[in-house]
């Protein structure tokens, strides 16, 4: 006879709970691709006041450089500092070993932006958010940057 086994949803998980399951995954992982970690990766753009204007945040691992966050102050923008702060990133990660770049972005956002730099779409999901795509880019940095 089977064991019974029981789903529950937590609103606010326990930790523990999550570290472990995080871990468990990691081990298997680690049985087929070996050791691997993921190293964040942020830039900032600021003002002669030293304020924050704008960003890059994401993490290297894998060959690979994720951008997670790419902000630049709305009076900023058209003003090339959102390539400047992403041509920054797709070197460091060059130089640290990456093969390619990946990156989300919504429709409302700068998909085009992102394609005009090299970016090509992987794949998209259509009312993500309702009304609007999600797109998934990737560019290969070792034809852009060599």
């Amino acid at each position: 006879m089977m064991p019974e086994y029981k789903i529950s949803i937590e609103i606010q998980p326990d930790s523990k709970q999550v570290d472990f399951v995080d871990k468990q995954l990691h081990k298997f992982n680690l049985s087929k691709i070996g050791d691997y970690q993921y190293t964040p990766l942020f830039l900032s753009l600021c003002d002669s006041e030293e304020n924050v204007v704008g960003g890059l945040e994401g993490f290297i691992g894998l060959g690979w450089l994720h951008i997670g966050t790419l902000w630049i102050a709305e009076e900023l923008r058209g003003n090339g500092y959102a390539k400047a702060l992403l041509l920054v990133a797709e070197q460091e990660a060059v130089n640290r070993g990456c093969l390619n770049v990946y990156v989300f972005t919504y429709s409302f956002q700068a998909p085009e932006f992102y394609q005009h730099l090299g970016y090509e779409v992987f794949g998209e999901l259509a009312d993500f958010p309702p009304g609007h795509r999600r797109y998934f880019l990737k560019k290969n940095l070792q034809k852009t940057l060599s």
